[in-house]
């Protein structure tokens, strides 16, 4: 058979109405369009679907199959339009965004939560990356999108600001830059450090500019979350270097103490890092209009 769904509608129109002229008013369609569409139906079909009575048309037992299955059709295609449109307004499918430490643990969770549970057939894929990586893999054409600090070389990229990111060193209780003011990273190579684990961004991150400056952290243990480098730091097993924000939410249950490091490369923002605006998927776009994309995303400003 080569009913096509407007057949299939027309068909259902006539049975619901229990007549032609009914049914085609309701298909909004000539009587004569639909009574000749009904007669190329029923001979593509090859046996009579429609009885013909004096008041109506009343459907056979072929006809009521045909009605049956239409419906089951036409539902089917509703769904799949349905769908089609959450995966247009990007409340369906898979989302990949690519982010570093300091966004994935302070600066995500408590934005990304509200937006994703009015999304509930949305999954978010996240990847911790340094901020460096993450540009390479939007250059090269790997991901739409990420989350940055503005301290990256960013090339092409468009970066917009959304959050400060600055970077705290902690220190025990006793130790002896626990009653001074801000530091330079330089000044506290020498001392011992517990660290994040093998990995973990932002450590990587901090790692490289220690050996720009031609040493390598005398490293006592790596922990693989933020509280525990500050249970450790707390305990006097060496200094730590955090966000702020973290470093300044987990005090709460710790005894150290955060210092501001002066370093560039240490006061930074989290940005939305990417290469057009026009080019991201419907669904990143919302996400980073949620999280703070500026009115005209697609002049955002760039590292310097």
């Amino acid at each position: 058979m080569r009913l096509d769904l407007a057949d299939l509608r027309l068909f259902l129109c006539i049975v619901d109405a229990g007549s032609i002229t009914r049914g085609a008013a309701a298909a909004n369609l000539a009587l004569a369009s639909a009574s000749e569409r009904l007669r190329n139906i029923e001979a593509d079909a090859g046996t009579p679907l429609l009885e013909r009575r004096h008041r109506g048309v009343a459907t056979t037992e072929a006809g009521e199959a045909l009605a049956h299955h239409a419906r089951l059709i036409l539902r089917q295609q509703a769904l799949l339009k349905g769908e089609l449109r959450d995966f247009a307004a990007g409340n369906r499918g898979t989302l990949h965004l690519y982010a570093n430490t300091a966004a994935l643990t302070e600066f995500l969770p408590r934005r990304l939560a509200p937006w994703l549970a009015r999304r509930p057939r949305l999954r978010v894929e996240l990847r911790e990356r340094t901020s460096a990586e993450i540009v390479k893999s939007i250059e090269g054409g790997l991901v739409e999108a990420g989350i940055v600090s503005n301290a990256v070389e960013s090339g092409g990229l468009h970066l917009q600001p959304v959050a400060k990111d600055h970077l705290s060193l902690i220190v025990p209780a006793g130790h002896r830059l626990a009653t001074g003011g801000a530091v330079r990273f330089g000044d506290v190579l020498g001392e011992p450090f517990v660290g994040l684990a093998p990995g973990n961004a932002l450590q990587e991150h901090i790692e490289e500019h220690a050996r720009a400056a031609g040493r390598v952290l005398a490293m006592r243990i790596r922990m693989k979350t933020f509280e525990g480098v500050c249970e450790m730091v707390s305990h006097g097993i060496g200094v730590g270097i955090l966000p702020a924000t973290a470093a300044s939410r987990l005090r709460r249950r710790h005894a150290y103490h955060a210092i501001a490091l002066t370093d560039g490369w240490a006061r930074r923002s989290l940005c939305l890092c990417y290469r057009k605006w026009s080019g991201l998927s419907p669904t990143m776009r919302s996400l980073f209009q949620h999280l703070g994309a500026l009115p005209r995303p697609g002049e955002g400003s760039r590292a310097r």
